[in-house]
């Protein structure tokens, strides 16, 4: 059974139906998930098997359930409710009291929602309209405390929306710490101790990853961070060195910069963001170094160390770099080493889970999705292989997933692509054309006051069709779809040209850049005639 310790009176119980059955489970209703009352699994009780329903047998043997879900993650959360539309007998289980995984709890939705604040702030008074809305004086380190005040209420109310969609689906929670006995049986041990074993016809590997903490960098949660600590400062610091130069590395010097911290990026790349268009991250450098961000590119760190009232960062070149806190944001590691695979006859290659293209592992009923796989480790992807190995698990269902897919950096600017970069496209010698479109050049951007938003479109020459979109500026993860959909749907540019978009918006710039492109190719067409 599933509980919540709520003060009397706030508690409001009701059983539900789900494929023709009764089960005694308790429904939370969203009001009382307030944020001094989080939700937390019952620990004293595991859940017993959905009555009214009939275990299966498996060679001989009867299984508890016929889907096992260990991790409560995205990935996870879509498996259960993929088995649960499929009828099937579907349980959870999650060794974190809170439902939601990296992505919910110290993730995605937290840097996100932290991000927000940070934007809004370095978009007042940037220029257009918002220029009337430049503040006189912020005090930046009350706005923080109240953006991670906000920030856990966001978690609360997703969390709780999570919560009510399981439960109605009939999906059963079970706490604790899962670990393989053999092919079919976890065990899971809950926080007294107690180990329950519980079997499956299949079972679907969802754990997630965690920050990479190397043993000779002094994690401390106050002034040495990692992405997860860092999530609960209070206090801003008034400055902050940034190890590392990837898509977690960026986002949080936009979030720190834009609040006004003095941010150093040390990275031992050439760029930031080193696989994407040289053009697309230059307008994001430009951004952090009008926010005052400075860099110390292909440059290494020797080694952190914490001094009194700060931190002392050494580089492998000598430099040393002194500040009031370090972010270590270099690469995530996956949460297998419980799992215990080696019990059920999986290898895991320093953590990592290898599948086919079915997400199955090397035993065809054991499926892995999400970060637990590598890349691309994103919430989006792993919801999909979440669905699409529940699918293939019960039906034999191939899941057709998307050829194309969007990728974000949710930096201040954010960045979003798909498809190919001009760099892969000259490795392929591909005849290409570019068209650019800047936001300057639309109503929308001028109006909201951004000058260095850019959207770039990469065109065959032969046949017009997209082989990639890249977009920086405000609402850049927004925009890409537009592109993704016409490059699933195998459009040219022309089809970009002859569409008509809202005036004004952002979503024009499509337009500009595609009768670019196109003038380009009457150009080129022209001189060969």
């Amino acid at each position: 059974m599933l509980s919540k310790s709520i003060p009397m009176g706030q508690k409001r119980a009701t059983r539900f139906r789900n494929h023709g059955h009764t089960h005694g489970a308790l429904i939370v209703q969203p009001e009382t998930l307030r944020r001094d009352f989080p939700f937390t699994l019952d620990l004293r009780r595991m859940p017993d098997i959905p009555s009214g329903r009939t275990s299966k047998q498996v060679s001989g043997l009867r299984m508890d359930y016929d889907v096992l879900i260990i991790g409560s993650g995205p990935a996870g959360q879509q498996a259960a409710w993929q088995a649960a539309r499929m009828g099937k007998r579907a349980a959870i289980i999650e060794r974190k009291p809170k439902l939601g995984g990296a992505g919910l709890q110290t993730g995605t939705i937290p840097s996100k929602a932290m991000r927000e604040v940070a934007y809004l702030l370095s978009r007042s008074g940037y220029g257009g309209m918002r220029q009337a809305l430049a503040p006189d004086s912020v005090n930046r380190h009350a706005l923080l405390a109240d953006a991670v005040r906000r920030k856990e209420v966001v978690i609360a109310q997703q969390e709780s929306v999570i919560l009510q969609r399981l439960l109605r689906s009939g999906v059963a929670l079970i706490p604790g710490e899962a670990a393989f006995a053999d092919a079919h049986t976890m065990q899971v041990t809950d926080a007294a101790g107690n180990i329950r074993t519980i079997s499956a016809s299949a079972i679907v590997l969802a754990s997630g990853s965690r920050p990479r903490r190397p043993a000779d960098v002094p994690f401390d949660k106050k002034t040495v961070l990692d992405s997860t600590s860092i999530l609960n400062l209070r206090h801003l610091p008034d400055s902050l060195t940034v190890v590392g130069g990837g898509v977690i590395a960026c986002e949080f010097v936009s979030i720190f910069a834009a609040l006004g911290v003095k941010v150093c990026v040390v990275d031992s790349h050439a760029q930031l963001l080193e696989y994407l268009s040289e053009d697309v991250v230059g307008v994001l450098a430009d951004s952090f170094l009008g926010m005052g961000v400075s860099f110390h590119m292909e440059e290494r760190v020797a080694h952190i160390r914490r001094e009194q009232g700060g931190t002392l960062t050494v580089l492998e070149s000598g430099k040393q770099i002194r500040g009031d806190a370090v972010l270590y944001a270099q690469g995530r590691q996956p949460n297998s080493e419980k799992l215990h695979v080696e019990h059920a006859g999986i290898v895991a290659e320093g953590g990592w889970i290898a599948v086919n293209e079915h997400y199955q592992t090397s035993v065809p009923h054991i499926f892995a999705v999400g970060d637990l796989i590598g890349r691309p480790a994103l919430a989006s992807t792993g919801m999909e292989q979440g669905r699409a190995a529940v699918l293939y698990a019960f039906d034999g269902e191939q899941q057709v997933t998307a050829e194309n897919l969007p990728m974000a950096v949710y930096t201040i600017p954010e960045i979003s692509y798909v498809g190919k970069t001009e760099k892969e496209v000259q490795q392929e010698n591909i005849l290409y054309r570019v068209g650019r479109a800047f936001f300057k050049d639309s109503a929308r951007g001028q109006i909201i006051g951004d000058a260095q938003g850019l959207l770039k479109l990469i065109v065959d020459a032969r046949n017009e069709k997209l082989l990639g979109v890249h977009i920086v500026g405000e609402q850049a993860s927004e925009l890409i779809h537009i592109g993704q959909l016409v490059m699933n749907f195998h459009g040219t540019v022309r089809d970009l040209v002859s569409n008509v978009f809202n005036y004004p918006t952002l979503a024009e710039c499509y337009k500009i850049a595609a009768m670019d492109c196109i003038h380009q190719l009457k150009q080129n067409s022209m001189q060969s005639g």
